[in-house]
């Protein structure tokens, strides 16, 4: 080993320790922000704080079925009992008093503060007379019992009035005190987690604590346990993906390493074949955690994926590495054409490197460092560790049938422009857009599995929520009283029958000029006797029957206000710290609607109060997606042109140039052809894939166009092509069989794109006098 070779090697062994220390500090994030642009709109970041802290997110739906309906509200009452008892849930509901006294007695103790019934005119002799006159007749009704508990304190009713205000509006039919479903096959339990939807690993917890519960609820029983909600949708996405991808690369790397192992018949060629890769990822991943702070999960799934193309420049080495011959001199020879597709490459995937959504950057800067990497290490790594005089003998088995094929591909060039003619014209002339605009595409959740949530929903009466009115203001206390004005608006579109309700955070903490206004309305204690005994005159009450209702008044004038800490610990505060939220420069305050049937018409009410705005969160989402994959369209155009000023100033030779691009572009447009006329819709995961089958097939080009200086050479040449296709195809092809539909995408895409790359190389090589000499001789 010369000098250099040493200290080459000396160099990669401290670039990979380094590398290694810098993923032993790498963050791995989950976060959503990773997929926002870098300046998000003021409603692109309201709609990921719905997604990851909205009260909607944490959510988890619950039913159990297989049992009569006395056993399931058993068992229905057994797995609240368990659920209530386990940090991880803020609540859970499933039709029972019980779970609710810290939020009762909140309520109870600051019912004054909080009711917006309570005016002075409440509290008159004529107002009280009113409100006695209601507690009569409420006290002869079946609640009766309940009412005579609290009455003498709350004759007003405002305990009453805020429980109902607070409660779900929608609620499943009752039996033996528990929620069952309408046809009494279910029993039916909300929970709301502690943890935000986004904290993935604490929604895996929440839901092992749901099913460890539910087996000793049910205990001996025939019944089965349904969950669902955006955490289960996230576990289930998260080790969907997590278990295909290791399956299907398990799979694909035991396939390639058969194939390379009987190609080369050398387990420590077949060993240095897979250092670039295992280089070209370490380095990538430090390279991102260096530029960015973290890695998103992303990047790490699908930026290995985009450095196969390490794979094939040992290939390349190994295979075309005549026998007897040197390996540094074989590289040497064929080094210009790698760099080349190379820096390809790179220009292809600068197109996310430069995107303005940061997981995309991430993918961009994790493929150009490792493609770097990968080639570096085969220029100067493999070469000096290639056993002396290696050569793969296999080419000469394989020479034949390559060469007989590469010579018969040019007549298939007229049939490849019919082909191509069809499938151009057939992407242009239909009638729905090329890429599907809409993120639910992507979704790694099965029909099945959504129309199980959506069941659950009506069932429940869980909100679903799509129209949201945001106030933004300088503070807390003006945000509150924004939100207070935009409720009053809301009011009157309820009243207009333009929605079904909504919520507010001024409901859990009203804004302290109202709550002072509330207790300026409350009298004092002798004048609220004096009207009480105007009020009671020819009712059957007792004279001093409501003397703890005066006390309960005159203690709530004086009383401090509530603020945010005074709701700490109960679902109420749950619910407004994700309804009020504290973001540079200010705060913002969010209302759900509920079933909205004009939306024109209450953003035209909305429209006249100060700093808010009526989000349709579908339709941001979709807009999001859309500009998502706009920029990825306009940047991988740009990155199209950059390869085209590459190989021009390389290649200097406008034919040349048409040579190398003519096969890529034939197979970006019949690969995508292939893939619509098969009903898929297109994302932006098959743009990254075409992104890659440029990156890729780019070799196949420069090495059909480059002039080879034997028949023999070019034997070795084509052999090589078709063994590095082979690597990808089974690497990527695998994924198509995926059940994730990102996997999928970008699966089929690559596999289907570099097989035709290579194929269409091949047709429309000008390169056939080294095949016939060959061809000849042999």
């Amino acid at each position: 080993m010369t000098r250099a070779a040493r200290g080459a090697l000396a160099a990669w062994l401290a670039g990979a320790i380094g590398c290694a220390a810098v993923i032993a500090r790498t963050d791995f994030s989950t976060d959503l922000s990773a997929f926002l642009p870098r300046s998000p709109s003021p409603a692109q970041q309201v709609l990921v704080e719905q997604l990851r802290e909205g009260v909607v997110s944490r959510l988890i739906l619950i039913a159990v079925e297989g049992e009569p309906p006395d056993r399931l509200a058993q068992i229905s009452r057994r797995l609240a009992a368990s659920l209530r008892a386990s940090a991880s849930f803020a609540s859970v509901n499933n039709g029972e008093e019980a779970g609710f006294e810290k939020d009762r007695d909140l309520v109870w103790r600051h019912r004054y503060l909080l009711s917006p019934a309570v005016k002075a005119e409440r509290f008159s002799a004529q107002g009280l007379r009113v409100s006695l006159d209601e507690l009569l007749l409420q006290l002869a009704s079946p609640a009766g019992v309940l009412l005579q508990r609290v009455s003498a304190s709350d004759p007003g009713g405002e305990l009453m009035r805020l429980l109902q205000q607070f409660a779900p509006q929608a609620r499943p039919r009752s039996h033996g005190g528990v929620w069952l479903s309408r046809d009494g096959g279910r029993a039916l339990l909300v929970a709301q987690t502690r943890a935000s939807a986004a904290d993935i690993d604490a929604q895996k917890q929440a839901l092992g604590t749901i099913h460890d519960s539910f087996a000793q609820a049910a205990a001996g029983a025939e019944a089965r346990l349904l969950v669902t909600g955006p955490g289960v949708f996230s576990v289930t996405s998260r080790e969907r993906i997590r278990q295909d991808a290791w399956r299907l690369s398990l799979i694909a790397t035991a396939l390639i390493a058969a194939m390379l192992l009987a190609l080369y018949r050398s387990v420590r060629v077949l060993g240095l074949g897979l250092l670039p890769v295992a280089s070209g990822t370490l380095a990538g991943i430090a390279a991102v955690s260096l530029a960015f702070g973290s890695v998103h999960g992303i990047t790490l799934a699908f930026g290995v994926t985009l450095i196969c193309e390490g794979v094939d420049y040992a290939i390349y080495l190994f295979t075309q590495n005549a026998p007897g011959a040197s390996a540094q001199t074989t590289f040497e020879r064929i080094w210009p054409t790698l760099r080349l597709g190379m820096l390809s490459s790179i220009c292809g995937f600068s197109a996310m490197l430069f995107s303005d959504f940061t997981g995309l950057a991430q993918l961009g800067l994790f493929s150009i460092a490792g493609l770097v990497v990968a080639a570096a290490v085969t220029r100067w790594i493999l070469p000096a560790l290639l056993p002396r005089g290696f050569a793969v003998t296999a080419v000469a088995a394989f020479a034949p049938q390559a060469l007989a094929l590469v010579r018969a591909a040019p007549r298939l060039r007229i049939p490849l422009l019919v082909l191509l003619a069809g499938a151009f014209a057939f992407l242009l002339v239909r009638p729905q857009p090329l890429w599907s605009g809409s993120l639910a595409s992507l979704s790694p959740i099965s029909p099945r599995e959504q129309a199980l949530d959506q069941q659950l929903r009506q069932d429940i009466g869980a909100p679903d929520v799509r129209y949201l009115v945001v106030v933004h203001a300088a503070d807390e206390q003006a945000a509150l009283r924004a939100s207070e004005q935009a409720a009053a608006e809301l009011h009157d579109s309820v009243a207009q029958g333009w929605l079904q309700g909504f919520d507010s955070p001024a409901a859990y903490l009203p804004s302290q000029a109202t709550q002072r206004e509330r207790q300026a309305a409350l009298p004092a204690a002798e004048t609220l006797r004096h009207n009480l005994r105007a009020a009671q005159k020819g009712l059957p009450f007792k004279p001093n029957a409501f003397e703890p209702f005066v006390r309960d008044v005159s203690a709530a004038s004086s009383m401090p206000l509530l603020d945010r800490a005074g709701l700490q610990g109960t679902s109420l505060g749950l619910r407004l710290e994700s309804l009020l939220v504290e973001r540079p420069p200010g705060w913002a305050a969010m209302l759900p609607l509920r079933g909205v049937t004009n939306v024109e018409a209450i953003a035209g009410r909305i429209a006249g109060t100060s700093n808010s705005v009526l989000l349709d969160l579908r339709q941001q989402l979709d807009d999001l997606y859309r500009s998502y994959l706009r920029e990825a369209v306009i940047n991988s155009l740009l990155g199209a042109a950059a390869i085209v000023a590459l190989l021009f100033a390389s290649l200097r030779s406008p034919r040349r140039v048409f040579d190398v691009l003519a096969p890529l572009a034939a197979a970006a447009v019949v690969t995508c052809g292939l893939l619509v006329l098969a009903g898929i819709e297109l994302s932006i995961f098959h743009l990254v894939g075409l992104v890659l089958v440029v990156a890729v097939g780019s070799n196949y080009s420069l090495f059909f166009d480059r002039e080879a200086p034997s028949g023999q050479d070019r034997s070795r040449t084509i052999v090589s092509l078709l063994f590095a296709s082979l690597t990808t195809v089974i690497g990527f092809g695998l994924l198509a069989f995926s059940k994730v539909p990102v996997l999928t995408a970008i699966g089929s895409t690559v596999g289907i794109g570099a097989a035709l790359a290579l194929v269409f190389a091949a047709i429309m090589s000008r390169q056939p006098e080294a095949e016939e000499a060959y061809a000849r001789a042999s």
